[in-house]
């Protein structure tokens, strides 16, 4: 990690989840103090369990749709928290949307309160089934507000309206990352996305399910390499909007064979019917972040699934 932030405690809502862990992890390396939030709907004390050995670690168990108080000052606030996969908001769509509004008006006074940055993580489903190839920060998007994937997608658009808002009218420090498909190790084995379901399908030698034809793409981006992109951003001077993904776009029916392949699996391939509003396309546009963050993912595709095969090959084996 070639990024360096100010010393001092962070928060980190949603700490406990996949991507929020590895957060947590890379801050205390650094040599910060994290208080991780989580009420675990969807995160894991599993995934943090490593950490809470560590003095400089603190995790409480917390609903954003309640205010904030925790006391003593703070050099930055990372608000990850909220379901991130449709199996979690079509379970718990009120939740979603209450989390990215209620929770995000919630750390966001916080943060004016205590006078520090934040970084708000919003997502690539801001633009929805997108009608621009790839997506570009410029792109509004084309979203299906009342669809059963609207919970998401509008709490996350409202998220960024709000953190504008705030920035224009209290002037605070505020970051918004729009994070697309990331993977790696953490991630729930019911987590219900194209990577934890491969891979388990393949180390069970089941049928592998790709949903429609297999022709909708996707770009999968490392854990690590997300989080250096976190950190990056966090850092600048920017204030709006930025793309972190892996910009390597595949099929999923390219990535299912690319997944048998590379794990060896007797598995086969089957067809199921497409859900609804699933995006045909999906690439970011990362022009932005290299130019303003001097940020582009360094882990291979390979690499990245070795580690994350590896990691359900010893979660996955009691499912």
């Amino acid at each position: 990690m070639s990024i360096l932030l100010p010393n001092g405690r962070y928060l980190v809502t949603g700490g406990a989840g996949f991507i929020g862990s590895h957060l947590c992890e890379t801050l205390l390396q650094q040599g910060c103090e994290v208080i991780a939030l989580d009420n675990f709907i969807t995160g894991s004390r599993e995934n943090v369990r490593h950490l809470l050995g560590n003095r400089r670690f603190t995790l409480l168990e917390q609903d954003l749709i309640d205010s904030l108080d925790i006391s003593g000052g703070f050099a930055g606030v990372f608000h990850m928290a909220s379901p991130a996969s449709p199996v979690d908001y079509a379970k718990y769509p009120i939740e979603t949307l209450r989390v990215g509004s209620l929770g995000t008006d919630h750390v966001l006074d916080f943060a004016v309160r205590k006078q520090c940055r934040i970084l708000v993580a919003s997502t690539s489903e801001v633009y929805g089934d997108p009608k621009e190839h790839p997506q570009k920060e410029t792109y509004w998007g084309n979203v299906n507000p009342i669809g059963p994937r609207g919970c998401y997608d509008e709490s996350k658009r409202y998220l960024e309206a709000v953190t504008m808002a705030y920035h224009r009218v209290h002037a605070l420090q505020t970051r918004i990352v729009r994070i697309f498909n990331t993977f790696g190790p953490r991630m729930r084995v019911n987590d219900g996305r194209v990577v934890p379901n491969f891979c388990i399908q393949a180390r069970n030698g089941t049928d592998i399910t790709v949903y429609g034809d297999g022709s909708q793409t996707r770009s999968f981006c490392y854990v690590s390499d997300n989080v250096e992109g976190l950190l990056r951003l966090f850092c600048s001077d920017y204030p709006e909007p930025v793309n972190i993904g892996n910009p390597l776009e595949m099929t999923i029916l390219q990535f299912a064979q690319f997944i048998i392949q590379f794990s060896g699996s007797k598995s086969k391939i089957v067809f199921r019917p497409l859900p609804v509003d699933d995006p045909k396309v999906r690439k970011p546009d990362i022009a932005l972040a290299k130019r303003l963050l001097d940020w582009s993912p360094r882990v291979s595709l390979e690499e990245g699934l070795k580690h994350t095969y590896e990691y359900f090959g010893q979660v996955g084996r009691s499912t």
